[in-house]
């Protein structure tokens, strides 16, 4: 006889315990009495009547699940087409047979993962890829990171496991977990697992959804052997700037400050390096003050010192983002990340991060990749070993290394020592690197093997080394000397300029006269390759001064020499002949064979100007003879196509035409390309007047290319003349 009564009814009634331990079973969600195997012998029966048995039956509500916990994606969106090409790619149901459908994305805090994976997920929803998205925050930065216990507990609750049924932390909690996994896809089901901010393997792993079922993983860390990695970049500079016009209209629809200064706009998104985060800061910001220009934000932001007190809007604090990645280190990796913002240049090496940190170099390497695997640094994409940072990065890291600093006397002479042995290396190495660039018969290191090597060293630290310039008086002078024929092979001389500016101040800070002659006489030449012919008139001639000072014979001469080429090219044809005359007979006096080549070479040049065309075959006959002598296969270049041009005036075409290709073929050896240019474009005057035209046009339009490749404007301009 059933009864139905009240909750509160059901609460005053008597339970009888466990139905299996008082001899009943539930068939079929019945309850009934079990007399199977049960013995009545020796029973009495008390009495006989009517028994009345009252059943209780409780309903459970459905059981909730969230499966629908994508948050809408911000309008202000913008960006990221091949990313999500590479995460649909993953999550595609027609993959093939046996490829797990994870996805681990990872970056810097504040690039935007989290919201590239929301992306990804409502796109791969609008496909119908997924009945259901599962989203567990695993908070890897926080101070006390979700484990993956708690994760597990939080996804089943999600998949509608009440409290009372999940098993203990364990292996019991992982298997009910694939088993609902499991299930739903034998339903016909496929969910998306979303897990965000990790920091371990271990918090993922035990996650990872069996079957056909998706993950998406976000983390600061390369997470290696989840599934498919793809390092999530800052935005291009136009996405950045849709997203700031988007996130500014968020607020005001009316806001116009984007379209009214495009140009302020990149700046801020610059200033911001186009990271999501400080984006969406200096938005808030902006947005509380509505008669702020761009432009006055982009000067506050542009200030290397305080940049990251700007991107703070008292919620949301890139600092603290950093903070976090920071404390997540060892405490060698800290310090090296530190010591990194001492470099002054875009990048590193590996070789000059182990020296910044006194360390062998394998174990700076491996101390290098696990900060490379927290984004705080990245590999360089182009050049095997080498490192750099993000400018707001490098900000934080100078920050905390200025922190430390602070701490006392020990600290800061720690890095200060740090400091010196990084310029010491770069100063090192750039000279030895010099002694492959000069003359025949100099010294030459062994620390390079040849000067492809040394070139090579050169192009990849080229910009470190002229930052280290900028470091103290004493590095900008001893580099001026080590770049000087490199950044003119390269012609690199803008580089140049900037490089011997700072060498002539600390000459100036240094009172050292010998050196600012040296100096002096290296700008001139600079000056004379960029056409600026009166400032290196003037270089030239107070270098020529400083030498005779300094008694310095063998500097005299280079710095007349050099004088000779600047009057020649100012059309002061006499005085040129006169100073190349000067120059030859002070390198006779040093015994310099290759200065008097050189200045032979130069006096030829002058000849010709003034049309004393026997005397200029002499003169570079006698250049080139005596570059042979040196062993100067550049040299002889030079007189060679000097010698060619002196040729087509004695209108010895075919002689010339020996000659150029001659001295074409030996710029070729040397790796010059300016030389090579100027020898193709003589090369074609020497056609066109043999009438070879179309091997002539073919000469000059080479000259014209290599002319552009050395951004070389008044060579093209030869060359298309």
């Amino acid at each position: 006889m059933g009864a139905k009564g009240s909750a509160k009814r059901k609460k005053k009634g008597k339970k009888s315990g466990d139905p299996r331990k008082q001899g009943l079973e539930r068939a079929g969600g019945a309850v009934r009495n079990s007399y199977r195997d049960a013995s009545f012998t020796n029973s009495h029966v008390l009495g006989q009547g009517s028994l009345t048995a009252h059943t209780y039956v409780q309903q459970y509500a459905p059981v909730p699940t969230a499966l629908d916990a994508l948050p809408v994606l911000p309008q202000e969106f913008s960006g990221r087409a091949d990313d999500l090409a590479f995460i649909l790619d993953v999550l595609d149901p027609d993959r093939p047979a046996g490829v797990a459908a994870v996805a681990v994305l990872s970056g810097w805090g504040g690039v935007g993962k989290t919201t590239l994976a929301y992306a990804a997920g409502h796109a791969a929803q609008q496909r119908g890829w997924f009945s259901g998205v599962l989203l567990v925050d695993l908070r890897g930065y926080d101070p006390h990171p979700a484990q993956a216990e708690d994760a597990l507990e939080a996804l089943l609750r999600s998949l509608g496991v009440r409290p009372e049924h999940l098993p203990p932390p364990g292996a019991g909690r992982d298997a009910l977990y694939r088993s609902q996994l499991n299930a739903r896809q034998e339903a016909g089901e496929r969910l998306l697992v979303v897990a965000d901010n990790a920091s371990a393997l271990a918090q993922v792993q035990p996650l990872i959804p069996p079957g056909h079922h998706g993950m998406l993983v976000t983390s600061r860390h390369g997470l290696a052997g989840l599934g498919r990695m793809r390092t999530v970049n800052r935005l291009q500079p136009e996405d950045a700037v849709t997203l700031l016009q988007a996130a500014l209209k968020k607020n005001d629809p009316d806001d116009a400050r984007v379209e009214e200064d495009p140009g302020a706009a990149e700046r801020v998104v610059l200033a911001c390096g186009c990271l999501p985060l400080a984006l969406q800061i200096t938005a808030a910001l902006l947005a509380q003050d509505p008669g702020q220009p761009l432009s006055e934000r982009a000067d506050a932001l542009s200030e290397a010192e305080g940049v990251l007190d700007g991107l703070s809007d008292g919620e949301r604090s890139l600092r603290a983002m950093f903070d976090q990645s920071l404390e997540r280190l060892s405490p060698q990796e800290q310090d090296l990340f530190r010591l990194l913002s001492l470099n002054s240049g875009p990048d590193i090496s590996t070789a000059a991060a182990a020296v910044l940190a006194d360390q062998p170099q394998p174990a700076t390497e491996r101390l290098l990749r696990q900060l490379a695997a927290s984004h705080l640094i990245e590999r360089n994409p182009a050049v095997r070993g080498r490192w750099q940072m993000h400018d707001l990065l490098r900000a934080y890291a100078n920050e905390q290394a200025e922190a430390v600093k602070a701490r006392g006397r020990d600290p800061r002479r720690r890095y200060d020592q740090a400091h010196t042995r990084l310029i010491e290396y770069y100063t090192e190495h750039a000279t030895a690197a010099d002694t492959l660039f000069r003359p025949p018969g100099s010294a030459v290191s062994s620390r390079f093997a040849d000067r492809e090597q040394a070139l090579a060293w050169f192009d990849a630290e080229r910009e470190n080394l002229i930052a280290t310039a900028h470091t103290t008086p004493q590095a900008g002078l001893e580099l001026v000397f080590a770049l000087g024929r490199y950044l003119t092979w390269r012609r690199r001389l803008q580089d140049l300029v900037i490089v011997q500016s700072l060498a002539l101040d600390a000459c100036r800070t240094l009172n050292d006269t010998r050196n600012e002659a040296g100096v002096r006489h290296n700008l001139g030449n600079t000056l004379q390759e960029l056409r600026r012919f009166d400032e290196a008139l003037h270089a030239h001639e107070t270098a020529r001064t400083l030498f005779q000072q300094t008694g310095d014979t063998h500097g005299q001469a280079s710095a007349w020499n050099n004088l000779g080429i600047t009057l020649r090219e100012l059309r002061r044809f006499d005085d040129a002949l006169h100073a190349h005359e000067t120059a030859r007979t002070l390198f006779q006096q040093t015994g310099d064979t290759h200065g008097q080549a050189s200045a032979w070479n130069n006096l030829g040049n002058t000849l010709r100007e003034l049309r004393r065309f026997d005397d200029a075959l002499h003169a570079h006959e006698t250049g080139r003879t005596l570059f042979q002598q040196t062993g100067d296969t550049h040299g002889q270049a030079s007189a060679w196509n000097s010698l060619g041009n002196t040729l087509q005036e004695l209108r010895r075409f075919d002689e010339a035409l020996h000659a150029h290709e001659t001295g074409r073929t030996l710029f070729q050896q040397t790796g010059d390309t300016h030389g090579q240019a100027s020898a193709w474009n003589s090369l074609g005057i020497t056609l066109r007047e043999l009438r070879r035209f179309d091997d002539a046009l073919h000469a000059h339009e080479t000259g014209r290319t290599l002319f552009q490749q050395t951004g070389d404007t008044h060579g093209q301009a030869m060359a298309w003349n």
